[in-house]
């Protein structure tokens, strides 16, 4: 599984440039006018728009000469059904707008040219990512056949990769927190005589384990009753920045995970008494009783060059989130 991380970061590189291929097609687009990211529903990253752009159909007058009965077959085919006549009314309208706006003084052609370029760019990446997933997904299937890294929340093929890569067999470790400890997600500790208080991250472990960890830890709160309940309580309680509650959340995640692998037991969602619970009661639980006020999240996830700027980049503590840690996924 070494290759996992090479893997991941080679993920990583085709996404940012498949995001930049993406951007300029839509700074090309806004030269046509502003109906056409309306017609596509603003998401220029969809297949369907890249296949109709990649098609050379940025050109508002191959668009008209198409006619809308062709149009409406193009669409339902990329987009398997889903795009249909509304969205070629809108499509045909924002080509007549662009007519309006630039009369002759721009060759349309041209500029359909430029961006068919981008988007068969896109297109092309989005098969690269695709490959390698499928890759990784074999990998890790073939190390974890019983699926225990990929059966905790928030972690997928490519991080279950990265965790399998990165940590290797957790039973090295000679214990949790020596866990927590290779990864970075452990608090440094400022001392001098016999006073000392405890900072950010070591961040001297894995950067790539830790990076996958924070992503995955994003996810897990929304799924885990358990975890969704601490991110509340450090969010609303506690007064903490949201960087700050999820790297706690990505040190206990991954406490779990290696828990759980040791065990050889799948990662079981649990109410916070317990209570073993299935996804969908799950998912109702941390509705009605751990959602984060949105006007506060989006207070406590802005950038800040205060000191509490430094406070989001603080390291999770090394304590279990309830009680019933001698469950594997309480760890």
């Amino acid at each position: 599984m070494t290759r996992s991380g090479g893997r991941r970061s080679c993920i990583r590189t085709l996404v940012k440039r498949r995001t930049a291929s993406i951007a300029r097609v839509d700074a090309l687009l806004e030269i046509l006018g502003p109906d056409w990211h309306a017609a596509f529903g603003g998401d220029l990253s969809n297949n369907t728009p890249l296949q109709f752009l990649a098609s050379g159909y940025g050109d508002p007058i191959a668009v008209r000469r198409m006619g809308r009965a062709r149009l409406i077959r193009f669409l339902g085919r990329h987009s398997r059904g889903a795009w249909g006549g509304p969205t070629a009314d809108l499509i045909l309208a924002a080509a007549t707008s662009s007519r309006e706006i630039w009369g002759d003084d721009l060759e349309f052609a041209d500029l359909a040219e430029d961006i068919a370029v981008e988007a068969r760019l896109a297109l092309r990446i989005t098969e690269e990512i695709k490959d390698v997933d499928d890759r990784i997904d074999a990998l890790v299937r073939e190390r974890d056949p019983r699926g225990i890294i990929t059966s905790a929340p928030g972690v997928g093929p490519v991080t279950g990769a990265v965790v399998l890569g990165r940590l290797g067999d957790p039973g090295r470790f000679r214990s949790l927190a020596a866990v927590r400890s290779f990864s970075g997600l452990v608090p440094s500790l400022d001392s001098s005589g016999v006073s000392g208080h405890h900072g950010g991250p070591t961040k001297h472990g894995d950067a790539l384990l830790r990076e996958a960890l924070f992503i995955s830890a994003d996810q897990a709160r929304r799924q885990d009753p358990t975890l969704a309940a601490k991110y509340h309580r450090l969010m609303v309680e506690s007064g903490k920045h949201h960087n700050t509650a999820i790297c706690h959340i990505a040190a206990t995640l991954l406490t779990r995970i290696a828990a759980c692998w040791n065990a050889a037991t799948p990662y079981e969602l649990r109410d916070v008494d317990g209570t073993p619970v299935t996804p969908e009661e799950a998912r109702m639980i941390i509705t009605t009783r751990y959602t984060v006020p949105e006007s506060l999240r989006r207070s406590r996830t802005t950038t800040r060059t205060s000191r509490r700027s430094k406070e989001s980049q603080s390291a999770p503590s090394t304590g279990p989130s309830h009680p019933h840690a001698n469950h594997p996924t309480a760890a």
